[in-house]
């Protein structure tokens, strides 16, 4: 082998080095924000007194433990338990839909310092956001007065009650959890810091590495794949959606994260690796590879509400994927709308952290509050 070939595969090892570090940050993410917010968000889900103030629980409850699939189990518990009722639910889960994009929008936030990869890092993670908003806008209205996603949940959930569930392991998870593990315990009991202390030092901890790594993946990246990614991805993804949105949801089923697709696609489109086009489909696919397990693992309950609950997070997101994508002029909204803030943001920096802070926390936190006080 040529200098030229080991220089590339040195490169190549540096790209998936750097890579894992990147998947520790993001569960370092979601360890902190789970010791922050865990409670607060079980108790936040006991306040659902409507379904549209619903909804933004749904949206803050995530946003705060930073996993879809947590605030689905925990809603599950709930239902099983008759505490809320299955269309108190449901308005849950669609917000839990938009809650899980603040991963790959604060992943977004690691290219900052560089104006044009911000813009394009910060469109390919809005994308994500923008299509679940607009999901929820249509099927939220439509579901309000039909409440053809509960009763269609239901009916699957009669169907498949019987059927024994299945059990996967995340591979990823299973290489990370135990250093984020070794962190969080070093911290906690070596050093014997106060637990809020220790998540607070997490989250620091996990914004170095996530910048770091994303600084030099993206530099990486680009200086092997820059000539040949465009063109592999033109051929396998590009001209066709159908096998860009099944790829989405098999990986997503497998790595158990809608938020580790979606977040390991914004440095890639950050970079200039990937269009925003080519990111959309995968996005999609992945909002539905995440709720594969949690269907599979309600089977287990032999619940009927608990399984309605699975099937309605799936739902949600299949029909929002054929709501958006076979139409031209839909598929285009979300696109345009990523650009857009993209855009502001490349004049002023401040609009994106503005739009973070306030879809996830801010705007939820006062609707809520102001339900309780009304």
């Amino acid at each position: 082998m040529n200098k030229t070939g080991i220089k590339t595969l040195g490169k190549l090892f540096l790209v998936a080095l750097l890579v894992y570090f990147f998947l520790i940050s993001i569960q370092m993410i979601s360890v902190a924000f789970k010791g922050f917010g865990k409670g607060f968000a079980e108790a936040l889900l006991n306040t659902t007194s409507n379904p549209f103030i619903s909804l933004f629980v749904g949206i803050l409850a995530t946003s705060l433990i930073q996993s879809s699939s947590t605030t689905t189990s925990i809603v599950v518990g709930m239902v099983s338990s008759g505490v809320i009722s299955i269309p108190h639910a449901v308005p849950i889960i669609m917000g839990a839909n938009i809650g899980t994009t603040v991963t790959n929008s604060i992943v977004s936030l690691g290219h900052i310092t560089h104006r044009e990869e911000f813009k394009r890092a910060l469109a390919g993670a809005t994308i994500h956001d923008f299509f679940n908003i607009m999901n929820v806008a249509i099927l939220f209205t439509l579901n309000y007065f039909t409440g053809f996603l509960e009763k269609l949940s239901l009916f699957l959930a009669e169907e498949f009650t019987h059927i024994g569930g299945i059990k996967f392991t995340s591979p990823l998870k299973a290489i990370t959890k135990p250093v984020v593990h070794m962190i969080k315990d070093f911290l906690l009991h070596t050093l014997n810091l106060h637990p809020k202390l220790t998540y607070i030092l997490i989250l620091i901890l996990a914004a170095i590495l996530t910048f770091a790594s994303l600084f030099f993946i993206v530099r990486l990246m680009k200086s092997v794949f820059l000539s040949r990614t465009e063109a592999i991805f033109d051929k396998l993804l590009g001209s066709n959606a159908v096998l860009a949105i099944a790829g989405g949801a098999l990986i997503t089923a497998v790595v158990q994260s809608s938020s580790i697709t979606t977040s390991l696609l914004v440095p890639m489109v950050g970079a200039g690796l990937l269009s925003l086009e080519m990111a959309f489909p995968i996005t999609m696919g992945a909002n539905i590879g995440t709720t594969i397990t949690a269907i599979l693992a309600s089977f287990a309950t032999g619940n009927v509400s608990a399984i309605a609950i699975a099937f309605c997070h799936f739902l949600f997101n299949f029909i929002g994927v054929f709501i958006f994508y076979p139409i031209k002029v839909l598929r285009q909204l979300p696109l345009a709308a990523a650009r857009w803030l993209a855009n502001l943001a490349y004049k002023n920096r401040l609009y994106a952290i503005i739009f973070v802070v306030t879809q996830f926390f801010i705007l939820p936190i006062a609707l809520i509050f102001l339900s309780r006080l009304f």
